[in-house]
């Protein structure tokens, strides 16, 4: 008990009051988690450890949906793909060959760029690669609207040129597949039976993944080396943004006049949309699991009130005996919970903050913490104080000074 925790002051009727002063509840309130140190961490862990999942759920969640936000506004939502559709039966539809030039004379379509995936035709380092080993890679024939398009960028080389010649462009994942990394002007691959050079390397499509794991070679190539029949299996189609939907409610017609309900419209940009779903739904199971664990650090803040309760019962009794007031007590209990708690919010909101940033430098994101996770741990962790230490104050208040200061 410090020598100033308590002053007399007269009552109107003459009977002297204890008074304890707001400036004292601090040292007060902290004398039993200064003198059981070890205690106090241990305790402020669990509310710490509640706090930072909290701060670093919601730090890491914004950052990264701000960083698919940005390459969504970069890729564009305007983007529409057409491609085979399948029967009653299962069986894959093939687009008519007047696809392509069908849905470019529709109103608002800014750009076409068919292709079509070769089937039967693979590609290999070389010839003496094993048939069926093709490492999930696929070749595919376009011309030279497909880069355009799809606002792509070369890695390396040059993109196709509409020729025949037995050039062919590597998608980002099917060079890496092939151990191929540069173009130096004598890489070739084993195509479909015949020997391509390769010319250039893709830059990563994020709305168009199946181009990465392709060869891409051109139609006229295609046709007079690999069998191409002129058909295209899938034409991605650039629409203007304020008119996407509208485009897309009439591609699978015009793609297929005689039967639309076998073409596949779809817009890829969807897929990165639904990220953002997966995402938000994701970080409100790991807020769940934050909440718990705020539960279980306010549980055991609450047990260890209890304990240094009944471990002071003699301090209670004195003080009680030297005229401090149930409120006195119960305030000076209170108010180390509210310490305890809140210490531990802070350290919380830092490790939250220091997940939140590392993860954001690891994958190039933008650090964007939301203002309401930190000063909201806090408060979250100060009411979690209240909460827990208003049964042990209470307790500690209401304990008669005769059998507080009574030893067996």
């Amino acid at each position: 008990m410090t020598t100033h925790e308590m002053t007399r002051e007269t009552a109107p009727h003459g009977v002297p009051r204890s008074t304890l002063r707001a400036a004292d509840l601090l040292p007060t309130g902290s004398l039993g988690l200064r003198s059981r140190k070890m205690r106090a961490l241990l305790s402020g862990l669990g509310i710490a450890i509640g706090i930072a999942s909290i701060v670093s759920v919601l730090g890491v969640t914004n950052s990264s949906q701000s960083a698919l936000l940005a390459q969504i506004d970069q890729l564009g939502t305007n983007l529409l793909t057409v491609a085979n559709g399948t029967g009653a039966q299962g069986a894959e539809q093939i687009l008519p060959t007047t696809a392509t030039p069908m849905i470019r004379q529709l109103p608002h379509v800014q750009a076409v760029a068919p292709t079509a995936k070769l089937a039967g035709v693979n590609v290999y380092r070389n010839d003496h690669v094993a048939q069926g080993r093709t490492g999930g890679r696929s070749v595919r024939a376009a011309d030279a609207s497909l880069l355009t398009t799809l606002d792509g960028a070369l890695l390396s080389g040059r993109f196709i040129s509409n020729d025949d010649s037995p050039v062919t462009v590597l998608g980002y994942s099917a060079a890496e597949t092939l151990g191929i990394t540069n173009v130096s002007g004598t890489d070739r691959v084993w195509l479909g039976g015949h020997w391509y050079n390769v010319v250039g390397i893709l830059k990563p499509f994020v709305l168009a993944p199946e181009i990465d794991q392709a060869a891409v070679v051109s139609f006229e190539s295609a046709g007079h080396l690999l069998g191409y029949d002129g058909h295209p299996s899938r034409i991605y189609v650039r629409a203007a943004t304020e008119y996407v939907t509208d485009v897309a409610g009439v591609l699978a017609p015009a793609a297929n006049p005689e039967d639309p309900s076998h073409v596949a419209v779809s817009r890829p940009s969807d897929a990165l949309t639904a990220q953002l779903q997966v995402k938000q739904s994701g970080a409100g199971l790991i807020l769940g699991l934050g909440a718990i664990a705020l539960l279980v650090g306010a549980i055991g803040i609450a047990n260890v009130m209890v304990i240094a309760v009944l471990e002071r019962r003699t301090e209670i009794g004195l003080r009680r005996a030297l005229g401090a007031t149930r409120v006195h007590v119960a305030a000076q209990f209170l108010t180390e919970s509210l310490i305890l708690a809140a210490l531990g919010g802070i350290a919380g909101v830092f490790i939250g903050v220091g997940v939140t940033v590392g993860m954001a430098v690891n994958k190039g994101w933008s650090t964007l913490i939301p203002a309401e996770a930190l000063w909201g741990g806090l408060l979250v962790s100060v009411a979690a104080g209240a909460v827990a230490g208003l049964y042990p104050a209470v307790r500690a208040a209401h304990l008669p000074p005769t059998d507080a200061l009574r030893t067996t």
